[in-house]
């Protein structure tokens, strides 16, 4: 029997809450070691793997969790450790570098989920959005680290927009609409990311800085006002 025959003896629900639960022990012990608090990241770990478990146990209809599901969560793992320094600001350079590589490895492994899923045959609704929000809530952690090491405010923009999009959504419920699979979204995306590691790299010039973070927020926002114009012609 093979491991891939295996994994597909075991629920896909069973399989994430079980996974889950050893990821919310990782996230507790490197907090605590680290921020000497671990109640954020457990907290947002914890409300991450339910929001993503009711979502899999809804949408999800392949028989195996699935690599790319697996890592996914990990990758939401180490953005919820990331959280904690919100609520315990690093303090040295180093830290601020051991951010910066987190942060990179995270963004490392977005592509890897999609590839694993294709590759796979696992592709899924559910696992293109949880690898999109998972996406969104990094640059949301990043942008709000960034902004209390002293970046312009823009930065905080630059990591929520996914966020004020959704809330615009309620009012104008044809922002909701599905939109198609887009290389220039993707791209964006990491470009969005690899900045806000760059804006928390210590040593980056005022001026770098500023142009990097308005720069970086122009360019989400234009992609942005693609998608909402392409949303409008669509709309009923």
């Amino acid at each position: 029997m093979t491991a891939r025959t295996a994994s597909a003896l075991v629920p896909p629900g069973i399989a994430f809450a079980a996974l889950s639960l050893v990821l919310v022990s990782l996230v507790w012990a490197l907090s605590e070691r680290i921020y000497a608090n671990a109640t954020l990241p457990v907290a947002l770990f914890l409300a991450v793997a339910g929001t993503a478990g009711a979502g899999l146990m809804r949408h999800y209809s392949h028989p195996a969790l699935g690599a790319c599901n697996v890592v996914t969560l990990l990758r939401a793992a180490i953005v919820s450790v990331l959280a904690g320094a919100i609520i315990a600001p690093p303090t040295s350079d180093l830290a601020y570098w051991c951010i910066c590589a987190a942060a990179l490895l995270a963004l490392s492994l977005d592509g890897l989920d999609g590839w694993l899923a294709r590759r796979r045959g696992q592709s899924s609704g559910f696992g293109a959005r949880f690898d999109m929000e998972t996406d969104a809530l990094l640059g949301g952690v990043l942008a709000v680290i960034a902004w209390q090491s002293g970046v312009a405010i823009i930065v905080l923009l630059l990591g929520f927009m996914r966020y004020v999009f959704v809330l615009t959504s309620w009012i104008w419920p044809w922002l909701s609409a599905p939109l198609p699979d887009n290389l220039r979204r993707k791209t964006v995306c990491v470009v969005q990311i690899a900045a806000l590691i760059v804006l928390i790299a210590p040593d980056v010039s005022w001026v770098a800085s500023a142009l990097i973070a308005y720069g970086a927020t122009a360019l989400l926002a234009w992609s942005f006002a693609i998608d909402i114009a392409a949303l409008w012609r669509r709309r009923a």
